[in-house]
């Protein structure tokens, strides 16, 4: 029988979710680099007066080998307390996850025991393939109406990719979200404006284009992602092209305002083939036209440069650009829309901006840990080098805390860091007023071949809620 009120991690505010108990728990992807073994599930005890703080307690292995499991997520979120989705008494209870590799996906309980979850069904790819046409899972997102997810392309590893719909209860396949997909052919990640009814997705490559690494051809023929697109949410269809220049190689994850009365986000560019550096742009809902609508736009806000390198100290694929790009793979905005943290994969850097002003960021923090040539080593072993840098990135509900991962994808790890990655997990603490500061008691190095990627928070975190009412 249903729950007669809502959930209780359910929020209508991003200030009511803020004010919420700390988490106590942390679920994070552990996918296998070598291939020879099950990705899993891993359980982190964050209670800092746990005999267990900051340490890996439980994994769910999984029942095959090869998934590269990626952005798992929540069945069900604060989307559900909007007026119009009538849904408002599911649980936040299961965690799917899908294989980028396999094209499987899991749905894990964590109702019986949240510290040991365990497989409730498992979604195989022919069944993925018949029903929404869709190959490469990618991204997890609880909305109002349902489950959404997006799959990178079609199972013969093309394209176009795109996104479908899986029940929230039943977990059954309902297919592809799109009524009329206009130009849009590549896929990574979606994002959503639920006060002004629109999705905006953004660009990485088909299968084929990235299931090998990649590949230098593509990249220099401007190949990859270099757009986004604005869809209308409620009916599935396209309605514009945000170019950002064919030099800005794959436009990855987006991060809307939280706040639903703000109709803005920001995404990530990995490199600009121009000059191997990273950027963050801002797409905006302009209204300054005079039209009630308004235009949606997008402009570079942010630019990391490439940092000069010893060709020798440098993989294969970077040697005769003599230089270690950023690589920006993954950011994160804290609720209240203030900080926005920018994962720089290639250089080993975790960047701090006050985003108050989305269209003027300034950078208040900066830590290093990892990367391609620096290796920075961690507090709780100063003595000992890192490989791997910053790349998923999870912030707390309160915004306090920060917790970093160091695995990317596979094909992609074994390219930058051909010396193999072990995986790691850190936690910063994050300052009110701007600052960060790794937490030396809080560092999980894996002692296998499972490296460590999406985090997410028992309870909801700063990037997987979406909020129906304004912080107003």
């Amino acid at each position: 029988m249903p729950q007669l009120r809502p959930d209780p991690t359910f929020y209508a505010s991003p200030r009511h979710a803020m004010d919420a108990p700390p988490e106590e728990l942390a679920y994070v992807t552990l996918p296998d680099g070598s291939g020879k073994h099950p990705d899993a599930i891993g359980v982190v005890d964050l209670r800092p007066d746990s005999r267990s703080y900051g340490r890996l307690t439980h994994e769910v292995e999984m029942p095959y080998v090869g998934d590269e499991l990626h952005h798992f997520g929540w069945n069900a979120c604060s989307s559900h307390l909007c007026p119009w989705a009538g849904h408002a008494h599911v649980e936040r209870r299961y965690l799917i996850a899908p294989g980028i590799a396999s094209s499987r996906m899991y749905v894990l309980d964590t109702k019986p025991d949240p510290r040991k979850p365990e497989i409730a069904k498992v979604i195989d790819a022919d069944t993925l393939a018949k029903r929404t046409g869709y190959a490469a899972p990618h991204t997890i997102h609880c909305g109002p109406d349902g489950v959404y997810v997006n799959g990178l392309g079609t199972p013969d590893g093309n394209g176009p990719g795109g996104v479908f719909m899986l029940d929230h209860d039943t977990f059954e396949l309902r297919g592809a979200w799109e009524k009329d997909r206009g130009p849009q052919y590549l896929a990574y990640d979606f994002a959503w404006h639920l006060g002004f009814d629109t999705m905006i997705t953004s660009e990485w490559g088909t299968p084929k284009m990235v299931n090998q690494g990649v590949v230098p051809e593509l990249l220099l023929g401007g190949k990859y992602g270099h757009q986004l697109h604005v869809w209308d949410l409620r009916t599935g269809h396209h309605k514009k092209v945000l170019e950002l220049g064919a030099d800005q190689q794959m436009s990855l994850v987006l991060q809307p305002a939280h706040d639903p009365a703000k109709p803005y986000g920001f995404v990530c560019v990995v490199v600009s083939t121009a000059d191997l550096s990273g950027s963050v742009w801002l797409w905006y809902l302009d209204r300054t036209n005079g039209s009630a609508s308004g235009e949606w736009k997008a402009k570079k806000v942010i630019t990391i440069p490439a940092e000069p390198a010893d060709p020798a100290d440098l993989p294969p694929l970077l040697q005769g650009f003599k230089a270690v790009p950023p690589l920006i793979s993954d950011i994160a905005l804290s609720l209240d829309d203030r900080f926005l943290y920018v994962s720089c994969w290639g250089t080993g850097e975790l960047r701090q901006y006050d985003v108050t002003d989305p269209h003027n960021p300034k950078l208040t923090a900066t830590v290093r840990i990892g990367g391609i040539v620096s290796r920075a080593a961690h507090p709780a072993d100063s003595k000992r080098p890192l490989n791997g840098g910053p790349q998923m990135v999870e912030t707390s509900r309160d915004g306090k805390r920060v917790y970093l991962t160091n695995g990317l994808y596979s094909p992609w790890d074994q390219q930058f860091y051909p010396d193999g990655i072990q995986g790691w997990m850190t936690k910063l603490d994050a300052k009110p007023s701007g600052g960060m500061a790794f937490d030396p008691k809080f560092f999980i190095r894996s002692e296998s071949t499972r490296r460590t990627h999406q985090v997410r928070l028992q309870g909801g975190d700063g990037t997987s809620d979406s909020f129906c009412y304004a912080t107003t």
